[in-house]
């Protein structure tokens, strides 16, 4: 566990996360409305050096920001307004998964199956849940891919 104290501190991590991600990998973020898990992924994209802006694709569903340094692209979806699994199904996450980093916001219980191996990160608020207040980040590796990285 990780504690963030800043959005900026939260970027940091990100950057620091996308250092160990590769094409192929699936990121899933879990937290409450405002936990900074937009931010987080801003940092990641920064660290694979694609195209953004970063934002969040609450209405958009999915985005795809492409390498600008000949890196994976950076495939960014909300499954905040999806229903179930068929309309994660419908979204095709998969068919760009191998070549490409996907993280996914709101996706606990929905994008598992997209990969046998994830990193879940899970972004967690004061008790309080004040604005601006420290997060906790957790991070846990699912697979083989994960053993020993983090």
């Amino acid at each position: 566990m990780r504690i963030v104290a800043t959005a900026e501190e939260m970027r940091e991590l990100g950057e620091e996360l996308a250092a160990l991600l590769r094409p192929g990998d699936l990121a899933v973020l879990t937290g409450p409305l405002g936990a900074g898990k937009t931010t987080l992924v801003q940092g990641i994209a920064e660290g694979l050096k694609v195209r953004g802006p970063i934002t969040s694709p609450t209405f958009v569903i999915a985005r795809v920001h492409p390498s600008l340094s000949g890196g994976p692209a950076l495939v960014h979806a909300d499954a905040y307004r999806l229903g179930g699994d068929l309309e994660v199904d419908d979204l095709d996450l998969d068919a760009s998964l191998e070549e490409s980093v996907t993280v996914v916001e709101w996706g606990e219980g929905l994008v598992e199956g997209l990969a046998d191996d994830r990193l879940e990160i899970l972004i967690g608020r004061s008790a309080s849940g004040e604005p601006g207040e420290e997060r906790t980040v957790t991070l846990r590796g699912v697979g083989p891919r994960w053993h020993g990285v983090l």
